[in-house]
C-alpha cells in the first residue's frame, strides 16, 4: 500500500514542429509517408487485450485518394459487442481500485510514446486515412498528448475537492468509479477526440466500450497500441469498430450502461439520449450522458485589426480541413470601417 501523496508534474502544451523544408521532421515523415503508403495492414478488433478477428471486414481507404487502400479491419459482430461488455465488467474491480497515482502513470506513459518514437508514424497516418495536411496532424497529435498530461495532472485537483468540515464532524468525498461501463464513440475528424473521449473516463477509474468512426479505424488504431504498450491492463478500453446502429443497439439496452461519452451529429446524439430515455428502466443506474455535436464559430473584428493578418484567420478559420469541425468559423463580425476594404480581399 502505497503511503506518499505523490504529485505529476505540471504540464506544458507539447511544442508543435513545423515540418519546414531541410527539417529533420520534414524528412522522417517523408520516410513514413512512403512506408505506410507500401504496405497494408489487418486490423483487429481487441477485447479484453485480445486480438480478434471476426471475418467481416471493412476498408481503410485514404480519402484524398481513393486508389490507396490502407488495410482493412475487422468489424464486431453482435458476439463480439456482447464479450467487450463482459470484459469490461471483468476488469472493473481492478481498476476502479487500483491507486489513481498508477492508472495516471499509464496515460503519461503513452503521452511520451506518442510524442516520442511514435511521433512520425502517426502522423504520417493521419494524413493518409484523414486528409490532414502536416500542420494539421502535427496540432491534433499533440492535442492528444496535452489532453493524457493535463488530464492526468487536473484529476489530482478533483480528488482534493472535499467538502467543508465543522467542529465536531469530518466530512469526505469519496470520487468512485461509475458502477458499469462507458460507452465511448468517437468522430471522424480529430485524432486527439478518438483519444480522449475513451480515456478521459478510463483515467478516473472506469472501464470502456470504444466505436472509433469507421472512417478512421487506420490511426485511431494506433492510439490502442500505444495504450497497451503504456501498461493499460487488459479490458479496461475495449476497441470494437463496426455498425454504429449495430453495436448501439446492444450496449444502450445493457443493464450495466454507466455512461456515454459521445462526439458527433447532433442528429445522432439526441437518438442516444432519446434510447436511453426509453430504456431509463433497464439500467441499474442512472446513465451519465456526455455529447458534443455541432457549433458556430464566430471571428470578431476590432476596428484595429490588420486587414491582412484578419484575411488569413479568416480563411484558415472557414476552410481549413475542409471546414469539417466544429471550430470552423461560420460568422464573421466585422466593423463598418474595415468591411469594404476586406471584402474586396475576400472577393478576389
Amino acid at each position: 500500500m502505497s503511503t506518499g501523496i505523490f504529485q505529476i508534474p505540471k504540464p506544458k502544451n507539447e511544442p508543435i514542429l513545423t515540418y519546414a523544408p531541410g527539417t529533420r521532421e520534414r524528412e522522417e515523415l517523408m520516410k513514413k509517408l512512403k512506408e505506410l503508403k507500401s504496405r497494408k495492414v489487418e486490423i483487429p478488433l481487441i477485447i479484453g487485450g485480445k486480438k480478434i478477428k471476426s471475418g467481416e471486414l471493412g476498408v481503410c481507404r485514404c480519402p484524398h485518394n481513393h486508389s490507396l487502400t490502407l488495410g482493412y479491419y475487422h468489424k464486431a459482430l453482435e458476439e463480439h459487442v456482447e464479450k467487450a461488455i463482459d470484459e469490461a465488467l471483468k476488469a472493473w474491480d481492478k481498476w476502479a481500485n487500483m491507486d489513481w497515482y498508477h492508472r495516471a502513470m499509464v496515460f503519461l506513459k503513452a503521452a511520451e510514446l506518442l510524442a516520442g518514437p511514435y511521433r512520425f508514424e502517426v502522423n504520417a497516418a493521419i494524413m493518409l486515412c484523414q486528409s490532414k495536411t502536416p500542420r494539421e496532424a502535427e496540432i491534433d497529435l499533440a492535442e492528444l498528448v496535452d489532453f493524457w498530461r493535463f488530464n492526468a495532472y487536473y484529476m489530482r485537483f478533483l480528488y482534493e475537492q472535499q467538502p467543508e468540515t465543522l467542529t465536531g464532524e469530518l466530512n469526505r468525498v469519496d470520487w468512485r468509479p461509475l458502477e458499469g461501463f462507458v460507452f465511448a464513440i468517437t468522430p471522424f475528424n480529430f485524432f486527439s477526440i478518438g483519444g480522449n473521449l475513451p480515456t478521459a473516463p478510463a483515467m478516473m477509474g472506469n472501464v470502456v466500450v470504444w466505436k472509433p468512426s469507421a472512417p478512421v479505424v487506420y490511426s485511431n488504431y494506433y492510439i490502442m497500441k500505444i495504450l497497451e504498450e503504456a501498461g493499460l491492463p487488459p479490458g479496461v478500453i475495449n476497441f470494437i469498430p463496426g455498425d454504429a446502429e449495430k453495436i448501439a443497439k446492444i450496449v444502450l439496452s445493457h443493464p450495466k450502461l454507466a455512461g456515454v461519452h459521445f462526439t458527433g451529429s447532433t442528429a445522432t446524439f439526441r437518438k442516444i439520449w432519446k434510447t436511453i430515455g426509453e430504456n431509463i428502466h433497464i439500467y441499474k443506474s442512472f446513465p451519465r450522458i456526455v455529447g458534443e455535436t455541432g457549433g458556430k464559430d464566430f471571428i470578431f473584428l476590432h476596428k484595429s485589426a490588420d486587414i491582412n493578418e484578419a484575411l488569413v484567420a479568416i480563411i484558415r478559420g472557414a476552410f481549413e480541413y475542409q471546414g469539417q469541425k466544429c471550430s470552423a468559423a461560420s460568422r464573421l463580425y466585422v466593423p463598418k470601417s474595415l468591411w469594404p476594404k476586406l471584402k474586396e480581399k475576400l472577393l478576389k
